[in-house]
C-alpha cells in the first residue's frame, strides 16, 4: 500500500505523544483519522478538536465506517497495545495493513534530510531546540517531536519549501532502526528498555545499528564520553560535542541570577554569548547539539543566537508553572536515573538556596525492577522525596516491585515519605505551605494532577 493510495488511518494508541504527531500530520494530509486510546487527556480532547474521531472503549462496534475497508485503510499501532486487543485482532483477522508507528514515520520522511535526534535522555528538548533554530531560520524545517513545544504548541511541524525533517528517534522497541538520518544526533547511551534489549551490551548494539543507517553523505554527531562504538559508514563526517569538551562546546560559561551565557564554539564558526530561553544547565549541552545542526543545515549565526533565546522548551521539561518568592513548581518528564541527576543537578544551581522537594511516580514495573538502586541515589540528591506509586502504561504488575524498592534505598538524612496516586492531591493540599521548590517528577500520569497542584500552591 502506498501512502497517496490511502483515504482513511485508524490509530491504536492515537493519544501517545509520537503517534499523537502521526494524528496530526495525517489530518494536515486531508485524510480521514480516527482511533483508540485506553484514557482521555487533554492531547486526546486537542486531537478531536482538530478532527480526529477518537473513542476510549475497547469496542470494536465504534470503529467507523470509512476505516473498514481495507483497500483504503492503514492501521498504525503503537508497541504499548497488547496483541489481544479486541480491535486489533478485528483489523488483523479482517487482513489489514496494520503497521507500526515507527515504520510509517520512515515512510513519510525516507524522500527527506532527516535530522534525527537519538539517545536515552535529552532527545526530547534537544530535537524540539533544533526544530526551533530551524523554523526560525530561513532554512526551515517539519518535525516530529516527542513533546509539545512550547513555542509552537504542537509536536508537528510541517514545512512547504524544506525538505529538513527534524525526528525524535525513539529507541523503545528500537524503532529508531526504521529512520535513514541526513544527520544523527546521539544525547546519551544509559541503558534503558532492558525490557526489550535485555542486556547493556545490546542496548549499545542498539545504537551501533541506529549510526549504520545514517546516509552516505551524511553526518553523525555524539556526545563525549560515550560508551558507544558507532559504526557508520566511511563517508559519513563525524563530530563529537559536549560541554567543555568535543568538536562542539560551549567556553566561557556564566550561571547566576536566572540566567545562563556561554560562548559556542564550532569548527563550522563561533557565536559569542548565547542565552538559552529556558536557563537550565542541561539545556548547554542540549543546545550545543541542536546548534550543531542548524549549523549543518544552514542556518546564520545571527539566526541560532536569537532562536536560543526565544526557546521557550517542551512541555513537562523543566517545565516551570508556578514562579513565585516564595513556591516554585515544576513539572518534568524525567524517568531514568541519569534524567534525575540532570534534573537534580540543574534545580540545585538555580535554587541553591531552598529546599527542593520531588514528587516522584516510577514508569514501568519492569524499569523499577532493573534501576531502584539507581532511582534511589539520583533521588537522594533532592532535599525531601515523595514516591507515588508506580505507573503501569502497558505492563502487568511484578510481584514484590513497588516504590517500596526505591524507598528503602534512599539515602540516610533525606526526608521521605510514600504516597498512594489517588491521595496525591491530598498531600499538596495538607502541605502546601512547606514546599519551596516543588517538582513533579516522572512520565506517568501524575501529569494530569499538575494543574490542581498549580491552583492550591498559587494561594499559599
Amino acid at each position: 500500500m502506498e501512502l497517496k493510495d490511502i483515504k482513511s488511518i485508524y490509530f491504536l494508541g492515537a493519544g501517545g505523544i509520537g503517534m499523537s504527531a502521526l494524528v496530526r500530520y495525517f489530518l494536515a494530509e486531508g485524510k480521514k483519522v480516527a482511533g483508540y486510546d485506553r484514557t482521555a487527556c487533554a492531547l486526546t480532547d486537542k486531537l478531536i478538536e482538530e478532527g480526529a474521531a477518537l473513542h476510549f472503549e475497547e469496542d470494536v462496534a465504534l470503529i467507523p465506517d470509512y476505516c473498514r475497508d481495507k483497500e483504503s485503510t492503514l492501521v498504525i499501532y503503537t508497541p504499548a497495545i497488547p496483541r489481544e486487543h479486541k480491535e486489533w485482532e478485528y483489523f488483523r483477522d479482517m487482513g489489514f495493513e496494520i503497521k507500526k508507528r515507527a515504520e510509517v514515520l520512515g515512510l513519510i520522511t525516507r524522500d527527506k534530510r532527516g535530522l534525527c535526534i537519538a539517545g536515552t535522555h535529552g532527545k526530547t528538548s534537544t530535537s524540539t531546540m533544533t526544530a526551533h533554530l530551524l523554523y526560525s531560520s530561513q532554512v526551515d524545517c517539519a518535525a516530529f517531536l516527542g513533546g509539545i513545544s512550547k513555542n509552537h504548541n504542537s509536536n508537528l511541524l510541517l514545512s512547504d519549501t524544506s525538505d529538513f525533517v527534524v525526528i525524535e528517534a525513539d529507541e523503545y522497541d528500537r524503532s529508531f532502526l526504521q529512520l535513514t538520518p541526513y544527520i544523527a544526533v546521539v544525547t546519551s547511551t544509559d541503558p534503558d528498555h532492558l525490557d526489550i534489549y535485555g542486556t547493556k551490551e545490546n542496548y549499545l548494539e542498539g545504537f551501533a545499528q541506529f549510526t549504520e543507517r545514517i546516509r552516505k553523505d551524511g553526518y553523525l554527531i555524539v556526545h563525549e564520553g560515550l560508551e558507544l562504538v558507532p559504526r557508520p559508514a566511511d563517508s559519513v563526517t563525524c563530530y563529537t560535542y559536549g560541554r567543555e569538551k568535543g568538536d562542539f562546546h560551549a567556553e566561557n560559561i556564566r550561571i547566576g541570577g536566572g540566567r545562563i551565557l556561554f560562548d559556542y564554539v564550532s569548527p563550522l564558526g563561533n557565536i559569542k554569548d548565547i542565552e538559552p530561553g529556558v536557563p537550565v544547565s542541561i539545556n548547554i549541552d542540549n543546545g550545543i547539539a541542536a546548534m550543531a545542526v542548524a549549523q549543518l543545515s544552514g542556518a546564520t549565526a545571527e539566526e541560532i543566537k536569537a532562536a536560543m533565546a526565544s526557546f521557550a522548551g517542551v512541555e513537562r521539561r523543566f517545565d516551570f508553572r508556578l514562579k513565585k518568592d516564595n513556591i516554585v513548581l515544576v513539572s518534568d518528564y524525567a524517568h531514568h536515573p541519569d534524567e534525575i541527576k540532570a534534573c537534580a543537578k540543574s534545580m540545585k544551581e538555580l535554587y541553591d538556596d531552598r529546599k527542593i522537594t520531588v514528587m516522584f511516580q516510577p514508569h514501568l514495573y519492569s524499569r523499577t525492577k532493573d534501576f531502584y538502586r539507581e532511582f534511589a541515589a539520583s533521588l537522594s540528591l533532592f532535599d525531601e522525596v515523595i514516591l507515588i506509586d508506580i505507573y503501569p502504561a502497558r505492563e502487568l504488575p511484578i510481584p514484590g516491585v513497588t516504590s517500596k524498592l526505591i524507598y528503602d534505598n534512599l539515602a540516610d538524612g533525606v526526608q521521605k515519605s510514600l504516597c498512594s496516586r489517588a491521595d496525591a492531591v491530598k498531600v499538596v493540599e495538607e502541605r502546601k505551605k512547606d514546599f519551596e521548590v516543588l517538582i513533579c517528577l516522572g512520565a506517568g500520569d501524575l501529569e494530569n494532577d499538575v494543574p490542581r497542584i498549580k491552583e492550591i500552591l498559587e494561594k499559599c
